[in-house]
């Protein structure tokens, strides 16, 4: 069957359900699945239907022509003992023209029902591939969860219907967050159905949600996501930095590089491209931690012995630290934070979206022409 019929014929049964940011209401990733169904093949290889579940979905998204990150769950047991049926949605999304860094596997299912050492392993094979790899449940022993180190998490619905009342899950949601905010993990409410709920979240350092409140079972990508964004916090009176243009109206590309990238590769792509002002190094998440400027890193290398002591050692010893804006900051409180700084006033600003990632760069220089016509 061609792929444009696969795709119609997979989106009849593929289920959508919309994570949205609990700072500005934007859906920032869509949840594809396929329920469970029909007779179980007792002789299948292990992971088989679940890969080909989990592929079917990949398709059915593909037909909305969605472009946000792509959520699909994938059970524990697949990732543990069947990795090699998920070569499936490996070719499926190649098809589809899905890069892995776009996709986040969620693991679902009883985490404590497989060995730990071949989920591990599993998991680590899925980020090889560039995958966003994220738990969903927040059901795990706190030592494997500081290893997997995931993307996302889930926070279960049963947790969060305790939310806000129940002193003791909302003790658990705060604490989540707080170990979250520190591995870099990213908190997912899900079954939030009272608005309540939202503002109580976010005051407890939860960033993304999902539920019933927010989208209806029949949602589908391109439906507006009716909600109110969280917590109804009185704005102060706006001044000079709160108004006008945004960051996202300045944003350019940014050329991006691996955080274990070298200097030598980093000093090709300087080499390569004059107007070329920096390089920001990701994790792999996608998320900016250093920012290599071109003349102080041309500098260093050109200096004496340069070449020989920084070609093939990492290039983020010679970074610094990203200066990091959110695309919908204003323009104005953008560059005033640019002013903060002392030697690196004039370095390239990096725009983060909503989940952290590098979403381009914002030259300094173009900020204060911009706000000179405003």
């Amino acid at each position: 069957m061609p792929v444009e019929q696969l795709r119609r014929h997979d989106a009849l049964d593929v289920g959508f359900a919309p994570v949205i940011d609990l700072e500005s209401g934007a859906v920032v990733a869509v949840e594809a699945r396929i329920a469970p169904g029909g007779r179980t093949d007792e002789n299948a290889p292990p992971g088989l239907e679940d890969a080909e579940r989990v592929s079917r979905a990949a398709r059915g998204a593909a037909a909305h022509e969605n472009l946000l990150p792509l959520l699909l769950p994938v059970r524990v047991s697949t990732v543990a003992y069947g990795q090699e049926r998920l070569a499936l949605l490996h070719r499926t999304l190649r098809e589809l023209g899905r890069r892995p860094r776009e996709v986040i596997l969620m693991l679902t299912g009883n985490v404590g029902g497989v060995e730990e050492g071949r989920l591990l392993s599993g998991a680590a094979a899925l980020r090889e591939h560039g995958y966003l790899v994220s738990l969903g449940t927040s059901h795990v022993p706190p030592d494997l969860l500081l290893t997997i180190q995931p993307y996302l998490l889930r926070l279960d619905p049963e947790l969060i219907a305790g939310v806000p009342g129940d002193d003791r899950r909302t003790t658990l949601v705060t604490a989540l967050a707080e170990l979250g905010r520190r591995l870099g993990t990213y908190m997912v409410a899900a079954g939030v159905h009272r608005t309540e709920q939202l503002a109580a979240l976010r005051s407890h350092g939860v960033r993304l949600a999902q539920g019933p409140l927010i989208a209806d079972e029949d949602w589908m990508p391109a439906d507006r996501v009716q909600v109110p964004v969280a917590a109804p916090v009185e704005p102060p009176a706006p001044g000079r930095a709160e108004v006008g243009p945004r960051v996202s109206e300045f944003v350019t590309p940014a050329r991006t590089m691996a955080n274990d990238t070298t200097a030598e590769l980093a000093l090709d792509a300087f080499s390569h491209d004059p107007k070329l002002t920096s390089l920001v190094l990701l994790d792999e998440f996608e998320r900016p931690v250093a920012l290599l400027d071109r003349t102080r890193f041309l500098l260093a290398v050109a200096g004496p012995y340069g070449h020989a002591l920084h070609a093939h050692r990492p290039a983020r010893r010679l970074a610094g630290p990203p200066r990091i804006v959110p695309r919908t900051m204003p323009a104005m409180a953008a560059l005033r934070a640019a002013g903060r700084g002392e030697e690196d006033v004039y370095d390239d600003l990096v725009v983060t979206d909503e989940l952290g990632r590098c979403a381009g760069i914002v030259r300094v220089s173009d900020l204060i022409q911009g706000m000179d016509r405003f």
